[in-house]
């Protein structure tokens, strides 16, 4: 659906009170909105992190005509004082908004599909490729046979290839690319129901999770899936969500967010909200929002604590957002962005950056960020276990070797119509002036909480950074490693 006209003029006073923001009693203490320092040239929708620290945003007003702009944080590595720079326009024709999207181990970016293009309803099966290394978008055909895409779910596999399903049927893809030229092949046996407005999470081992919306017997039958990479097949186990989480007029679902506990915060287009404990295969009732509130599309990210941050707003499509924090026991209501008042829900879009902050998008050109309380949380950061102790400036295709390199969660989650995972590896040096410079890092595999396993990834040093002696870390989900001292040379 496309965003109402916004209200202009709404004061940050006038959107705390309005929210009635006391928060939760006791020890809790939630997070701080700060509105970016320079605002973005054109209203800002779809939101990526890329391997080179800096964020992919998607211009989203029809006059945009596909721009993407790039958020790059300043030499302190603060995104609050970033600047904006512009990204390329994608190929003529194409500007979709709500699509597919990842971003893929050699560091390019895949977008696939969408349920509007140029602002008219078509659910298009048109795609493009950006590459970062040359500021430019290429076509990026649908698998064959396909008649729409539109606002699909995908998602990285651990073997790192990018899953894609058609959004009005029960197909999906998987997506190699050589020499650029694409190929896709079918996947997805067995999956029960069309993949129309479903989400995908992914598990730790690397299998996904689905929750019904579409069954035979109509919608809400509160049933899911799991999808194995291994034999490329869903199954449908036997129990159930316990309570309905999808709308029955609109078939809208919320998001499904894996919190470092081991357990999934399904949240609900109608006023329930699910958790599933991945160690037993169960699901429970979660607490719900009250007043009517729910997430019918719409935007949560794991805070580097292991809290979960829900943009929530008063029944489907609905204006007046509230935002809370889930600490796995209990719901706490805290302060919501400039714009709460004015959004609704799926207006939102979140992504998890390497400083442990939100950034949250609402189609405007206030970009805002959320910075949490609590500190990151234990076991949950990134292992370097072996780089080189001297590095050369310009250098591409250095190794490091590490554990837990894609984080314990996906970062921030939505469903369709948005993809913004953070489950890949940043490297960050700070060099022997300061400075934070971000390496783009490639060649890493897929996967969330992959424990003691040994993996790697590749990255390239800037050709500017300053020589001597510096700190390198791996960055996953906003949450550092232990610093290893280097020498640039």
């Amino acid at each position: 659906m496309i965003r109402a006209l916004r209200l202009l003029g709404i004061s940050l006073l006038t959107t705390l009170l309005w929210c009635g923001l006391a928060p939760a009693q006791g020890t809790f203490t939630g997070g701080v909105w700060t509105t970016i320092k320079n605002a973005p040239p054109v209203d800002i929708g779809h939101i990526m992190l890329l391997t080179d620290g800096s964020v992919l945003a998607l211009g989203s007003t029809c006059g945009s005509a596909g721009g993407w702009y790039r958020l790059v944080p300043d030499r302190s590595g603060s995104y609050a004082n970033g600047t904006w720079v512009s990204a390329g326009k994608m190929p003529p024709g194409y500007n979709p908004l709500y699509f597919s999207s990842q971003v893929l181990p050699s560091g390019s970016v895949v977008v696939m599909g969408g349920e509007y293009n140029v602002c008219n309803s078509e659910w298009t099966t048109r795609g493009a490729l950006y590459s970062p290394w040359t500021n430019k978008w290429a076509s990026l055909t649908a698998p064959h046979g396909w008649t729409s895409i539109g606002d699909a779910q995908s998602i990285v596999l651990p073997n790192g290839k990018m899953m894609l399903a058609n959004c009005c049927t029960t197909d999906e893809a998987i997506l190699t690319l050589n020499a650029g030229v694409p190929g896709w092949a079918a996947t997805g046996a067995d999956k029960f129901d069309s993949n129309d407005e479903e989400g995908w999470t992914m598990l730790p081992g690397g299998k996904v999770l689905t929750i019904d919306v579409y069954t035979s017997g109509g919608c809400c039958q509160e049933g899911y899936q799991i999808y194995d990479p291994s034999t490329g097949a869903w199954t449908t186990p036997d129990n159930t969500t316990v309570v309905n989480l999808v709308d029955p007029r609109s078939l809208e679902i919320g998001p499904a967010a894996l919190l470092p506990n081991g357990t999934v915060f399904a949240a609900g287009a109608t006023t329930n909200n699910a958790i599933y404990t991945i160690s037993t295969g169960t699901w429970a009732p979660g607490p719900k929002f009250g007043d009517g509130l729910d997430i019918a599309d719409g935007p949560v990210a794991v805070l580097p604590d292991g809290n979960l941050l829900l943009n929530t707003s008063p029944g489907v499509y609905q204006v007046g957002d509230r935002f809370f924090e889930w600490d796995g026991s209990h719901l706490h209501v805290v302060h919501g962005p400039r714009n709460a008042s004015v959004d609704s829900s799926y207006y939102g879009h979140m992504v998890v950056l390497p400083t442990g902050q939100v950034l949250f998008t609402d189609f405007s050109q206030t970009v805002e960020l959320y910075t949490s309380a609590g500190a990151p949380c234990a076991g949950c950061a990134p292992t370097i276990t072996s780089v080189a102790a001297t590095l050369t400036h310009g250098s591409t295709n250095n190794l490091i070797q590490g554990m837990q390199f894609n984080g314990v969660t996906q970062g921030a989650y939505y469903g369709d119509d948005d993809q913004s995972f953070t489950n890949f590896p940043l490297v960050r040096i700070t060099d022997s002036t300061g400075r934070i410079v971000y390496c783009r890092t490639h060649a890493w595999a897929g996967g969330v909480a992959t424990g003691t396993k040994l993996v790697s990834t590749q990255f390239d040093i800037p050709p500017g950074i300053a020589l001597g002696t510096a700190s390198l870390e791996v960055v996953a989900n906003g949450i550092a490693s232990a610093p290893v001292a280097v020498t640039i040379d």
